[in-house]
């Protein structure tokens, strides 16, 4: 009797043991893993943070590429102001044609961003390091793809090899857009004129146990070229004691 009470308690507290030992193995791994996961996090953001604005810019010029009408020349959207002044030439926009340039831009930008969220594979980039889960997009939306842990730890050693880890990234609001022109100075009284619509698009990269919001900025060029004023007879360039230079005048035929 006195036996099997000892037997019995010698099983027991082998069970205790056993449970306990489990309990800490179990305890340890998950600190572990914690740990790990809590250094890798800010290289996970970085990585992801560096292939979503790859993908995002990717889509946005793709979008662009599907356009009919190319960049314009930009004396198409420069029109002429009367003035009093025979010799005076005053030119100005037409904000028409920019804003419908603009609202289509959007649009298309917008549309693309949209269908590559909905698992799209052909509103999306094929890049060679990333796989993505169109299964995951379709049921759940946004964009989500796979890097293996190599690639996004900058470890050479292990390069492709480790577990994927998930990336996702959503699109937050609309797309914002607004007209840039830019003007240089070019030869005597003529200037280099771009118009350009400036794009940025607010996304929230996610990865595990970490989130992160972002912008995407792409510059988009609607028009360009050179606008020629009239030549002065006399050019002066600078200040003070600069040199003034005399533009000969035609002599009338004779």
């Amino acid at each position: 009797m006195f036996y099997r009470k000892k037997k019995r308690f010698s099983i027991l507290t082998t069970q205790r043991k056993l449970a306990i030992f489990l309990a800490c193995f179990i305890l340890s791994v998950a600190g572990v893993f914690y740990y790990v996961n809590a250094q890798l996090t800010p290289t996970y953001l970085r990585y992801a943070e560096v292939q979503t604005n790859k993908i995002a810019s990717m889509v946005i010029s793709k979008a662009i590429n599907s356009r009919t009408a190319n960049v314009l020349d930009v004396n198409d959207i420069i029109e002429e102001v009367p003035s009093d002044s025979a010799n005076m030439v005053t030119t100005k926009f037409n904000t028409e044609i920019i804003n419908r340039v603009l609202s289509d831009t959007n649009s298309l930008v917008q549309s693309h961003l949209e269908q590559a969220e909905q698992g799209n594979l052909s509103s999306l980039p094929y890049l060679d390091d990333i796989e993505y889960d169109k299964q995951t997009m379709e049921d759940q939306g946004g964009v989500v793809f796979f890097v293996p842990m190599g690639q996004a730890t900058n470890i050479p050693l292990i390069g492709n090899l480790g577990p994927k880890i998930p990336i996702r990234f959503h699109v937050i609001g609309n797309v914002q857009s607004n007209v840039v022109p830019t003007i240089q100075e070019f030869g005597i009284n003529n200037a280099y004129v771009e118009v350009s619509i400036h794009i940025k698009v607010n996304v929230q990269i996610i990865v595990p146990l970490a989130s992160k919001m972002s912008v995407v900025e792409q510059n988009i060029p609607v028009a360009m070229g050179l606008v020629q004023g009239q030549v002065p007879y006399i050019y002066t360039k600078g200040e003070g004691n600069s040199p003034s230079v005399e533009v000969p005048l035609p002599l009338p035929e004779k």
